[in-house]
């Protein structure tokens, strides 16, 4: 006799819930281990500069930077060397980032200005921004001009890329579908094609930011009396590898804020990807 048993249908006690498997590759975030990874490594730099396993002249350790920071706190020349630093971070590369985007949607949208702007892209993009300091000073002087337009000039072309890729790589089908509707150009693009190029957007300034701060260092350490570019050059001609450790880590804070805020913005304009 056939087993009656084998189609019935499980009762609820023997059924189990299914994981959903419909993430895809969804990073998870993890904070606490970015955080246990930096203090396991202080934690080893500090011992190490304390059992003279790391010379205190290559590597002071951490207490040591810690303790330059406090006298450059109580001498009144942080909001001196920040302020300068960040009015100069912030013009060059909110400037930067608007022109980038202009002239990016500009390239991926329209064929003329592609022809006439993209290999004028190509051709300056490659050349170091900071060779032409120089001609900067010239042109806007040793003051504030030379170094906004530095770091403008190198977060600039990134965005531009980034931007104008970005908008290359949005799906035709979408576009498509949207002139089926019956969608203006103008609906297309501020509903479907800038939405679908924004990831590639914010990376984009995510490099450019990066990109930012190395040049501000870079611009502050010729002819900039506060900054912290010039922070760790004078610590670096005074051999004060306390006071240089801790200009670095100040420039490494600044890279995590910047991060974070894009980040921000990645979560509050890409929650669809989700």
């Amino acid at each position: 006799m056939a087993d009656v048993t084998a189609g019935a249908t499980p009762s609820p006690s023997e059924t189990r819930p299914v994981r959903f498997r419909g993430g895809g590759f969804l990073p998870k975030p993890r904070r606490i281990i970015g955080f246990i990874t930096f203090a396991v490594i202080l934690l080893a730099w500090e011992l190490g500069s304390r059992s003279g396993v790391i010379p205190a002249l290559v590597l002071p350790a951490p207490s040591e930077a810690w303790a330059a920071f406090m006298d450059l706190v109580r001498s009144g020349n942080l909001q001196k060397h920040l302020s300068a630093s960040l009015w100069r971070l912030f013009l060059g590369f909110t400037f930067g980032s608007i022109l980038g985007l202009i002239v990016g949607t500009a390239i991926g949208l329209n064929s003329l200005a592609r022809s006439a702007l993209a290999p004028l892209v190509s051709a300056i993009f490659p050349i170091p921004k900071i060779a032409l300091l120089p001609l900067f000073i010239i042109w806007f002087g040793i003051g504030e001009g030379s170094k906004v337009a530095t770091i403008l000039f190198g977060c600039f072309f990134p965005t531009v890329i980034a931007t104008y890729g970005g908008i290359d790589s949005v799906d035709r089908a979408l576009i498509r579908m949207g002139q089926s509707f019956g969608l203006s150009r103008v609906d297309i693009i501020r509903k479907i094609v800038l939405p679908a190029a924004l990831p590639a957007i914010l990376s984009g300034m995510r490099i450019s930011a990066s990109i930012s701060i190395i040049l501000l260092v870079a611009a502050e350490m010729i002819g900039a009396e506060y900054g912290i570019g010039a922070y760790v050059l004078l610590a670096g001609n005074l051999m004060s590898t306390d006071q240089l450790i801790a200009g670095v880590a100040m420039l490494s804070v600044f890279g995590l804020t910047v991060n974070y805020l894009i980040t921000l913005a990645e979560r509050r304009f890409l929650a669809w990807r989700n």
